[in-house]
């Protein structure tokens, strides 16, 4: 099994981006640009690497290597995505890794792509790039070119050589134990060993409502990979544990004027094989709430007045300062009532919510994962 931070580490000595790994400060594929570049990339590294996997990792400076971290980023259904826009489409996952310097909401991003042997293309038009574009690495640019040579396999014992001294041992098992064990002290941190071999630590703060235990700010980690499985600051879950699984149902709360209520968004079970093997299933299981649409308008049009004036850097009044901390969900419930422009507004308030308040935008950053969710789905 390899250990997905010193795989990280083992791809990072190779300084400069080639055609069978490349690196990220960020990425953004909540807006076509964004969604287009990375599309390409995915692109580009599977047909330049038809026998081997490749690899993007992503919240690490370009200049000199250092790791930064990202947001964490839960999108269970990007292979969606790439279905959508790609033909013959490589298999990809997505996993956030932890690393003991980041911040607690701060990982990297590490982006697996499992080539299919055939070349893959863009399916559509996607922002500037046109249906039936086929792309593949030079150097560390991903380019557009005209398919019409073998590929040559020329990264398979590279790739295989940097996959094996990422192998994980006991040791860094039980470093990564402690690691979770001591930085999460402020919430009884746990851990659970399946199947003499996995094992699973998680910490969150709990509360017991009606006979039912959920928990807050929840950080579960799959150690043997030092893969992150689920992190909130905001959201709350029930965790269900059997010998062979490791069960979350994580929840979102929504509502409007002051009545708020914890829906269920998704349910993600980890099934631990004996043959030293596990699978992650993910299950959508969000019922959007449905309201008065004459009370929608209200609110929709009092959302657009508050954007207007934070463009126009006019003050805002008390009700539209509290306002302001609903408008990101808010705007998410008027689209899922089928206020069809209420995501363009939404991608609209990004930067002014950022720049007006970062709790806010972290609030954005919320309702966006929720519509991601629901949209890939």
């Amino acid at each position: 099994m390899i250990n997905k931070r010193l795989l990280i580490k083992n791809l990072l000595a190779h300084n400069d981006e080639n055609s069978f790994y490349d690196k990220k400060r960020k990425i953004d594929i909540s807006f076509k640009e964004g969604k287009a570049k990375f599309l390409k990339h995915i692109c580009a590294l599977s047909n330049s690497n038809p026998k081997n996997n490749s690899y993007i990792v992503i919240g690490v400076e370009d200049e000199d290597n250092n790791i930064v971290g990202v947001d964490f980023f839960d999108d269970s259904k990007i292979q969606n995505l790439i279905n959508a826009y790609l033909s013959h489409p490589p298999i990809v996952q997505y996993e956030n890794i932890s690393f003991p310097h980041l911040p607690d909401d701060k990982v990297v991003g590490l982006v697996t792509i499992r080539p299919n042997n055939e070349i893959t293309s863009l399916r559509k038009n996607i922002w500037k790039y046109y249906g039936g574009s086929v792309f593949f690495r030079d150097g560390s640019m991903s380019m557009p070119k005209v398919f019409d040579i073998e590929i040559k396999d020329v990264n398979s014992k590279i790739v295989e050589a940097i996959e094996a001294h990422a192998q994980n041992n006991m040791e860094h098992t039980l470093d990564g134990v402690f690691d979770f064990m001591n930085k999460r002290q402020d919430y009884e941190p746990k851990y659970k060993v399946f199947k003499e071999y996995f094992v699973v630590c998680w910490a969150g703060k709990r509360k017991v409502v009606k006979n039912e235990t959920f928990y807050s700010r929840v950080d579960i980690e799959l150690i043997n990979e030092q893969v992150r499985l689920f992190y909130s600051a905001l959201d709350e879950v029930s965790i269900d544990i059997t010998q062979d699984s490791f069960k979350i149902i994580e929840y979102v709360n929504l509502g409007l004027q002051n009545a708020f209520k914890y829906y269920p968004l998704e349910e993600t079970t980890i099934h631990f094989a004996e043959n030293v093997n596990y699978n992650i299933e993910t299950n959508l299981i969000f019922e959007p709430p449905q309201y008065d649409k004459k009370v929608l308008h209200h609110i929709f049009n009092a959302n657009n007045t508050i954007l207007a004036k934070l463009k126009k850097g006019l003050q805002l009044n008390n009700n539209e300062k509290t306002d302001l901390k609903n408008l990101p969900a808010t705007y998410l419930i008027c689209y899922l009532n089928d206020f069809s422009n209420a995501l363009t507004k939404l991608e609209e308030a990004k930067n002014l919510l950022k720049a007006y308040n970062p709790d806010v935008y972290q609030l954005y950053k919320e309702a966006m994962r929720i519509l991601r969710k629901v949209k890939y789905n």
